[in-house]
């Protein structure tokens, strides 16, 4: 897993993006079904099932599971736009937490995920958020002590994502 932080400098603002990556064995469709489709969502990371309306314009949210609705989270806990759908190869979208009204004041920032299928059913799996001006949400998506939970963020979810579709169960199993 490489977890890459990215800060470049323009005249105008200081822009922020974490890089996280993993290769997993099993082809970019299988991948892309997994990122996409609530009934695989469901099942890893947050284990929140995910609805995409994959084309330009529309609409992303992810739902609270059981567990997140007894702890009093909104019945939607990430919401967005998607704004490049090229199934198996590439999703851009537009992310924003709902889990306190200071995530929701932060506003939108852009996850980027990209699928390359490499020789021998492997796929390299990048996912790329841009969290300029969002603090919250990169601590969020770092996960680890600062949540003080010891776990969670997009290297997590992608790590429980390599693993269901690698083994069939997840990093808790």
């Amino acid at each position: 897993m490489t977890d890459t932080r990215t800060t470049t400098d323009t005249d105008t603002t200081t822009r922020t993006v974490r890089v996280f990556r993993v290769y997993i064995k099993a082809s970019a469709e299988q991948v892309w079904e997994a990122i996409t489709s609530p009934e695989w969502t469901a099942r890893y990371g947050y284990q929140t099932a995910s609805h995409y309306d994959l084309r330009p314009g529309g609409a992303y949210t992810s739902h609270s599971n059981e567990q997140m609705l007894g702890m009093g989270l909104p019945d939607v806990v990430v919401d967005g736009e998607v704004l490049e759908a090229d199934p198996p190869k590439r999703l851009v979208q537009t992310w924003r937490f709902h889990f306190m009204p200071e995530h929701v004041a932060e506003g939108f920032t852009t996850v980027t995920w990209d699928i390359h299928e490499d020789e021998g059913n492997v796929t390299r799996l990048t996912v790329s958020h841009d969290v300029t001006d969002a603090p919250l949400m990169a601590d969020m998506i770092e996960g680890g002590d600062r949540l003080g939970e010891g776990g969670g963020g997009w290297a997590w979810v992608i790590s429980d994502l390599k693993s269901l579709l690698e083994t069939g169960k997840i990093l808790s199993d």
